[in-house]
């Protein structure tokens, strides 16, 4: 790749294979992997990789495919690409996980401190110039992100997009609601894992034992088979299900495995895609703003990435090129965040988020769901839904037909006055955009537990942060307010379209596409139940949307469209209406 003043590395070697290469981490644990250099005797920067998953599979010569549940986990990238381009290249498991020794530790602290120490051993080796960087997608993602916050010397650079790291949030308790599906299908990807119960090892086997009965009591829990299936019998990946369910709440199994934003000095390539809202979107936007050394975002298009890895290879090679080599790419010069824009095929370069053109514009809540900047009339007015493990009912509430072509780019909040029958409700909230054919494209999905609304006060009005420190049952018909926040979207609309607005409590159809799994499959309450949105004056639910472009007037009830012709003028009654007052007082007439 080059530009018309600078390059980056050459493809110009040829490349050696060393298989079954041992790298020390820490207590004595070995990691084993595969190490891909340049045949050549000149020290070289290295780039390194580390995953729990089938190491032989990640480099292996396959046609690449769309992301699926089956290859997901192929996210190493091509380490020949990078050793014919002057860079050693290791891929190698975690411990507790294929070939490498000990005990997983399920993105525990062991496993960062592991790499960590393996940067250092890289870093010290006779092919190695002394610069390492780590580089790969998701779980690759995750663990060098944490990694970096020891800062490792030798550790120069982190290319780490499509990295989660609160998992708690991002992962696997969507708003305090737990997403069981995709987390049974990834438990299975891991390759020979040897895996003990956090648990168990901090509650003493009694504690354990009564954690495990009280989850069990749980109808949440009870109604599916697979996750009473794990807890009955918690050993291998089956235990690392039954610890995730045994924290329900954000406590000290998450926070040993959340990344700490205070030691974050290396240069980081941070991102995702649209799609992953439950995944790794979140944490694009939380580690670009809290990142201490120099960052850069992008967000692609939601399609994820194909499988086995390559699109990024060459934007990392420049990144490298930089951070490793020292050489001048240009990339200094362009602005730090790429966004792609749906539906234009166009991406959007900016230098911080949210756009600073942004304008926050909240939609109201009306009955007959309708969706509208027009603030609610002084009545009471709800709209409410049955939901139930036989049926869930939802809401729709919808803009009218756009005027105005408008781009929406940025974090949104939905602001909800909420009441249910029962002691707790789940709310899952989706926006979609509906075409003037009706058909539909989701843009954008968020969760909320009502009984774990309490909001962190620090967090803006924007991008509302739930504690998830306890459960606060409601009181049956009693009104509370939710914030349930979007991570992000951009999107350009149509003059014609519909932005539709989606509420229910369960999502428990099939997801649409590979894509969407990875924010489906949640519990959902087990009684039945009426959940009822308030929107009144007095309690005016509203959607707040990050206006970029256009909505200039806003929305028309109207839809836009005049009357095909003028009536005629009541002459005779405004005549009445402006007669002067009669002898009583009142208006004649």
């Amino acid at each position: 790749m080059f530009g018309p003043d600078w390059s980056t590395s050459p493809r110009e070697y040829e490349v050696t294979v060393e298989r079954d290469v041992t790298v020390p981490g820490i207590d004595g644990v070995e990691l084993v992997g595969d190490l891909f250099r340049p045949a050549t005797d000149r020290p070289v920067p290295v780039i390194a990789g580390f995953h729990p998953y089938n190491n032989e599979f990640q480099t292996a010569p396959i046609t690449p495919e769309g992301f699926s549940l089956q290859r997901g986990w192929m996210e190493s990238g091509d380490p020949y690409f990078f050793a014919r381009r002057g860079y050693a290249h290791l891929v190698a498991n975690v411990r507790g996980t294929g070939k490498s020794g000990g005990t997983y530790q399920a993105m525990g602290p062991k496993e960062s401190l592991d790499v960590a120490a393996a940067v250092q051993w890289l870093a010290d080796q006779r092919f190695s110039s002394g610069a390492v960087g780590l580089f790969g997608i998701s779980y690759f993602s995750w663990l060098h992100l944490q990694t970096a916050m020891h800062e490792p010397p030798a550790l120069k650079a982190v290319f780490a997009p499509f990295g989660a790291t609160d998992f708690y949030r991002d992962f696997l308790y969507h708003g305090g609601i737990l997403s069981y599906r995709f987390l049974l299908g990834w438990k299975d990807k891991l390759d020979g894992v040897r895996y003990d119960s956090w648990h168990r090892e901090h509650l003493g086997p009694d504690g354990f034992e009564r954690a495990i009965s009280q989850a069990l009591a749980d109808e949440e829990i009870a109604a599916v088979p697979e996750l009473v299936s794990c807890l009955r019998s918690p050993t291998g990946a089956d235990a690392l299900v039954a610890d995730v369910v045994l924290a329900s709440l954000d406590g000290e199994f998450w926070q040993e495995r959340r990344v700490d934003y205070s030691r974050t000095s290396v240069p980081a390539y941070l991102g995702a895609c649209w799609g992953l809202d439950g995944l790794h979107l979140p944490a694009a936007f939380r580690s670009y703003l809290a990142w201490k050394g120099p960052a850069r975002l992008m967000v692609g298009p939601d399609v994820y990435l194909d499988r086995p890895l390559y699109q990024l290879q060459h934007e990392a090679v420049r990144f490298f090129d930089q951070f490793l080599k020292g050489n001048d790419t240009g990339r200094s010069k362009d602005p730090p965040i790429e966004l792609f824009v749906s539906r234009t095929g166009r991406w959007k370069r900016a230098t911080a988020w949210p756009l600073p053109e942004t304008r926050f514009t909240p939609f109201h809540l009306h009955p007959s769901g309708l969706l509208s900047e027009r603030e609610p009339a002084p009545a009471l007015s709800r709209s409410a839904y049955e939901d139930s493990p036989f049926l869930h009912g939802e809401l729709r509430f919808s803009t009218p037909p756009l005027v105005e072509e408008t781009e929406l780019v940025g974090p949104a909040v939905l602001n909800l006055y909420c009441s249910s029958s029962d002691d707790d409700a789940l709310v899952f909230a989706s926006l979609h955009v509906v075409g003037g054919d009706g058909t539909t494209r989701e843009l954008a999905r968020s969760w909320l537990r009502a009984s774990q609304a309490e909001k962190d006060p620090a967090s803006p009005p924007y991008a509302p942060r739930q504690l998830h420190a306890r459960r606060q049952p409601l009181v049956p018909d009693q009104v509370v307010l939710l914030e349930v926040g979007f991570s992000g979207m951009a999107v350009r609309l149509l003059p014609g379209e519909r932005l539709v607005l989606r509420i229910t409590s369960s999502d428990d159809e099939p997801p649409p596409d590979p894509l969407r799994a990875t924010g489906c499959g949640h519990v959902s309450r087990q009684r039945a139940s009426v959940v009822t949105v308030h929107h009144d004056s007095g309690r005016p639910s509203f959607l707040v949307l990050p206006v970029t472009d256009g909505n200039l007037l806003g929305t028309f009830l109207s839809g836009g469209a005049l009357p095909g012709r003028t009536g005629p003028i009541p002459t005779a009654k405004i005549k009445r209406l402006k007669a002067p007052p009669g002898p009583g007082g009142d208006s004649a007439g």
